[in-house]
């Protein structure tokens, strides 16, 4: 064994040796209970960053560790390869997006290697490749013959800089996820799936999913969004149509002072034909840029459409305003307004001088709301309604509900905020969508035969134009002998990764989109690892796709994963300085000499140009502010498993972490003590056997907290997962083994005991270190299929036991004695210390309170 911890000269050749003997292959194995660990896959951006690390470190301690506890592992690792990102590079860089992406795909998969995960690099999927996107395409011809796909011109968010649809869910804070360009309204035809035909057992799902995060599956009921409430029809008056709204407060019926429509309302549109300035209004605010979120705090502003509508159950004339609060993709696009009750009405009603009705009063006589200054929005007791005064919100929901279905003006409807998932994007890089359509205008799926609708590659990137749109010749196609054109649109990339999860059991089969029975067998996922940012996104879909893969027979089980865990950010310093221009110029604090105070805190920072640097705190590291740490450099630098050592303890996997780089060098500290306390022990290793019945005090409390520490360390990985936790207790249990003596040979049996424990439990975050130490204790088997380490319940009983002691209350004393001392001979031993005997001076005890194991009080006066 070498004398000094070398990991550039270790980590190449475990690497190699796992790669040549297929270590971490996955077969399906019968005998074995079986553990899906998945990381969610990167798309290949060119490289590897810190986020990536942090969330595959994971992912990977995992999966070692349920190996070693005897599980047939399954770790797959494949490349989110579609996408805008891709073809914009393309554009700047004069290339195509095929090429980029392979050539991004082939270097991060070496640093992945590099970093030393156990994926089973045979399962490894690549969503751009058309032998994987021909079973998506094909997918998605079944939906539409079962009816759950459909197409339709409607109202979308339109990015103008990438020029293409998001899903509502991809607009956030009225702005494009990728590019934060302001979203806009436009009307174009657009490919959807049902989704909304599943929220129920979406909503009703999560709650058969205990292992999920409460914030996921919080955010995933408010985006699907259930409500009960009662659909009605108001009469347009003079005329034989009608307008429907739906509400969850019909109990304000009788509120209602107006009836707000969208914009892009038939309503809206006929009253633009004869009049210019409802016209002009409705031009102004259709491509207005809003998003739900915004509407309670945007500026309310309409405009009478001279319509008007009869109240279902006053008969009663109300007019109908075109509002830029009423969105027509949500509901029915109409809402009625009931501004004492509604503070969104409220507003709109103050600004353009329209009634303001009360028929809510509070449930506690005597109260009222002052509605000159806000609605009144609590549920309480109605007034001003008729029939219905008096009644509590339960009551009249009830009550008016059933006298508007028996008018035939209303019914009760649950309704869902969650909208169908819009699927097509209008740029190249996707899978082209396989649908065709003929001379007549008829519209079919493209056979299975004709499947994969296949997207050329080697194209000339032309700006943000699809290659495929801009030439004619690719989309001619036919149809059982007739002439037909290809759909041009692409699908949105979420359909790619909304599946990937079932393709990595089956990867290389070619007659179908899945074998069921491998499918089955490695499903579902035991343990998902991905970012919470996508819980109303990837998280929605990959559960909705499981559902349709299931009522497909596909796959039998009803939910893609168990367990989910979100990992927090790393997190970096930012440094800048300002230029003569006055522009913040970033400085990568991998650049930056820092020097700071007693307490850790920044005093002064300088660049290796001299520039004295502003320090604007930790941040997310992002390229905008050049606090990105690449990887690869600090694993040239430190060694893999220092890199991976620091990312499990320096924070809890769910928090967010905040990059050191003297914590890396503490890491790296660690793990050079590691080796050279087996280099030490190597120098006189164990000859016999440890005799556990012969060990002194010293060696038996030693062995303690070995097989305290096991123990600790198997719950901290395996059921809380607590990684940091987990290290910190073999950092406290190493800092007692380099202090014990090794002169004795039942000293050296501990020893030996000790060090084949921690090499086990350190496996799973730093492999290379552990494969090599693993070796050197004499060990015949390699470390990647040793158990993992169990804890001795016999070694762990305490021989003695600290008893604090007490006089009234305080405490007076400390004192260690055997575990088994009776009680009495506890007092008589407590009574005995002379700090307990000076505060009992000249006092009676009148009990002593015995907490066993804990402490003892003396009650004395």
């Amino acid at each position: 064994m070498q004398e000094q911890y070398r990991p550039d000269l270790i980590e190449p050749e475990v690497q190699q040796y796992w790669q040549e003997n297929k270590v971490f292959r996955a077969i399906k194995d019968n005998a074995k209970p079986k553990y899906y660990c998945l990381s969610m896959l990167p798309y290949p951006s060119g490289r590897l960053h810190m986020g990536h690390v942090r969330n595959y470190t994971i992912g990977d301690v995992v999966s070692r560790y349920q190996r070693m506890k005897g599980k047939n592992v399954l770790q797959p690792m494949g490349w989110d390869a579609f996408g805008l990102p891709a073809e914009n590079a393309a554009i700047k860089n004069n290339t195509a997006p095929a090429e980029w992406t392979y050539e991004n795909i082939k270097y991060m998969k070496n640093q992945l290697k590099m970093l030393g995960f156990s994926y089973d690099w045979e399962r490894e999927v690549t969503t751009c490749r058309p032998e994987y996107y021909k079973w998506e395409q094909w997918f998605f011809t079944e939906l539409y013959k079962k009816g759950l796909v459909y197409k339709k011109t409607s109202t979308v968010n339109w990015c103008p800089n990438d020029e293409t649809v998001l899903a509502n869910e991809q607009v956030h804070e009225g702005c494009c996820w990728r590019c934060d360009t302001p979203v806009e309204q436009k009307e174009i035809p657009q490919w959807f799936i049902k989704i909304t035909d599943y929220a129920e057992q979406l909503l009703c799902d999560l709650d058969r999913l205990p292992e999920w995060p409460d914030m996921v599956k919080t955010m995933q009921r408010n985006w699907i969004g259930r409500s009960e409430g009662v659909e009605i029809s108001f009469q347009i008056k003079d005329s034989d149509q009608s307008l429907t709204v739906y509400t969850t407060r019909p109990d304000t019926l009788y509120g209602v002072s107006y009836v707000a429509i969208a914009a892009a309302h038939p309503l809206a549109v006929q009253a633009a034909k004869s009049n210019p300035e409802v016209e002009r209004f409705i031009n102004e605010v259709k491509n207005t840029k809003v998003a739900e979120a915004d509407i309670a705090t945007m500026e309310k502003r309409g405009i009478a459409t001279g319509l008007y509508a009869l109240h279902p159950l006053t008969g009663k004339e109300v007019p109908v305003w075109v509002a830029n609060f009423v969105l027509m993709h949500y509901g029915t696009g109409a809402v009625m307004a009931v501004p004492a009750h509604d503070q969104r009405d409220f507003e709109f009603a103050c600004k353009y001088d329209l009634p303001i009705r009360q028929v809510i009063a509070p449930a506690a006589e005597g109260e009222n709301p002052d509605l000159s200054v806000a609605a009144f929005t609590e549920h309480g007791r109605l007034i001003n309604s008729a029939e219905f005064d008096g009644l509590d919100f339960s009551a009249a929901f009830k009550g008016i509900a059933d006298k508007l279905e028996a008018m035939g003006v209303g019914k009760r409807q649950v309704n869902y905020r969650l909208r169908d998932w819009g699927v097509s994007r209008q740029r190249y890089w996707g899978a082209p969508i396989p649908m065709l359509t003929l001379e007549d205008g008829e519209v079919v799926p493209a056979p299975l035969q004709d499947l994969p609708v296949i997207l050329p590659e080697e194209v000339n990137m032309d700006g943000v134009k699809s290659p495929i749109k801009a030439d004619p010749d690719w989309a001619k196609a036919s149809y059982q002998g007739r002439p037909a054109l290809k759909e041009t649109d692409t699908f949105d990339t979420f359909m790619e990764s909304s599946w990937y999860y079932a393709r990595y059991t089956c990867p290389q089969y070619q007659q179908g989109m899945l074998d069921s029975e491998e499918a089955n067998y490695w499903l579902p996922v035991d343990q998902y690892i991905g970012g919470i940012e996508h819980a109303t996104m990837h998280l929605l879909y990959f559960r909705f796709y499981h559902k349709l893969l299931r009522d497909a027979g596909l796959v039998a089980s009803d939910e893609p994963a168990k367990k989910l865990l979100c990992q927090g950010m790393v997190l970096a310093d930012a440094f800048y300085y300002t230029s003569p221009t006055n522009e913040r110029i970033w400085v990568s604090p991998t650049k930056v000499r820092v020097t700071r105070d007693d307490k850790g805190r920044i005093l002064q920072a300088i660049d290796e140009e001299g520039h004295e640097l502003v320090h604007s705190g930790m941040t997310k590291m992002s390229k905008s502010k050049n606090n990105g740490i690449d990887p690869q450099e600090m694993v040239e630098k430190y060694g893999a498993d220092t890199v991976r050592l620091f990312m499990m303890f320096a924070s809890p996997a769910e928090m967010t972490l905040e990059w050191q780089e003297s914590g890396v060098e503490g890491a790296k500290r660690f793990l050079g003590r590691l080796w050279n306390l087996v280099f030490e022990y190597l120098k006189n290793p164990a000859q016999e056997n440890l005799c556990a019945t012969t060990l002194s005090p010293a060696q038996k409390a030693l062995r303690r907290d070995v097989h305290k520490t096991i123990a600790k360390v198997s719950d901290d990985i395996g059921r809380r997962q607590t990684f940091n936790t987990a290290i910190a207790a073999i950092m406290e249990l190493m800092n007692k083994l380099t202090r014990a003596p090794l002169q004795e040979a039942q000293d050296r049996a501990v020893m030996a005991e000790a060090l084949s424990a921690v090499v086990r439990m350190l496996y799973p975050i730093t492999p290379h270190i552990c494969f090599r130490l693993w070796q050197e204790l004499g060990n015949q088997d390699i470390i990647d299929f040793a158990p993992w380490v169990q804890a001795d319940s016999e070694a762990m009983i305490d021989d003695e036991k600290l008893l604090v002691i007490q006089v009234n209350g305080k405490v007076r004393a400390k004192i260690t004695v055997p575990a088994d001392m009776p009680e009495q001979e506890i007092k008589q031993t407590a009574l005995a210390d002379p700090n307990v005997m000076k505060f009992l001076e000249g006092l009676t005890i009148v009990k002593g309170i015995y907490v066993p194991g804990k402490l003892l009080n003396f009650v004395a006066k």
